[in-house]
């Protein structure tokens, strides 16, 4: 039950935040892999199963987990858990984003749709703002910045969001609020804004590794806006050698 458990399940689930971590000091890593393999496990509950009760069964113990951590008594022995547990603790993370993490991924479960696109937002803020959030905590941010550091996630969960599109409807889920190019272009420039008034901010330094996790979501998003066709095609993401090499850039330079 070590953060070497952690760093395997995101190396083999999430390779992009794998490797954004992987270009972070040591004592960083040691925090954003327990977070990092929590948001897997976390989204990937609801895909387990066909059964709607069994992915709530999932979802819920995850959220017992939270509760657990935040009342200070003991917690569950999972790979996954555990370490958790003790990150959360040692930083202080805010019961609330840590929860908001998994009941988002309650939408996952079934086939309706959006509201509105304030409930689309409010999911891609709940995941990708919080994970964002509470990974830049964990390594020592402000809760000054709070919402500055949000923002870069939000403008990073649209890149993902949009990146996903494909997979969504395949499993028959309509994961856009309005599909029209136009709208489509408009989501992504928000995200695009939201980066902007990320970096705008000025984030402090402690958070960087974290902000690092949205390294090619600019790239992402520029292409939507241009491109809108390309998001129902699948065709958004970075060469991977343009990828690596903007990932090293950005490590070398102490940028995100």
């Amino acid at each position: 039950m070590s953060v070497a458990a952690c760093a395997g399940l995101v190396e083999r689930g999430d390779p992009d935040r794998f490797r954004a971590a992987m270009a972070a000091p040591v004592a960083a890593r040691e925090k954003l892999f327990p977070l990092y393999a929590f948001n897997l496990e976390v989204a990937r509950a609801p895909f387990v199963t066909k059964e709607p009760m069994i992915a709530e069964m999932r979802l819920q113990w995850w959220r017992d987990v939270v509760e657990q951590i935040a009342g200070g008594g003991p917690v569950r022995a999972h790979e996954v858990a555990t370490p958790l547990a003790q990150v959360a603790r040692e930083t202080a993370l805010p019961e609330p984003a840590l929860d908001a993490l998994v009941a988002a991924r309650r939408w996952d479960i079934y086939s309706d749709p959006f509201e509105d696109q304030a409930a689309l937002d409010a999911h891609v803020d709940a995941t990708a703002g919080g994970l964002m959030w509470l990974s830049a905590k964990a390594l020592g941010a402000g809760d000054d910045e709070e919402a500055a550091i949000r923002k870069a996630g939000f403008g990073h969960g649209v890149a993902l969001w949009l990146m996903a599109i494909p997979a969504f409807e395949e499993r028959n889920k309509r994961p856009l609020v309005d599909g029209r190019p136009e709208a489509v272009v408009e989501f992504a420039r928000r995200g695009l804004a939201a980066l902007k008034g990320a970096r705008k901010a000025r984030p402090s330094k402690a958070a960087i590794p974290a902000l690092r996790a949205a390294w090619q979501a600019e790239g992402i998003l520029k292409r939507a806006v241009a491109e809108p066709g390309r998001v129902a095609h699948g065709a958004l993401a970075p060469s991977p050698a343009g990828s690596a090499a903007a990932l090293a850039i950005r490590a070398a330079t102490g940028r995100w």
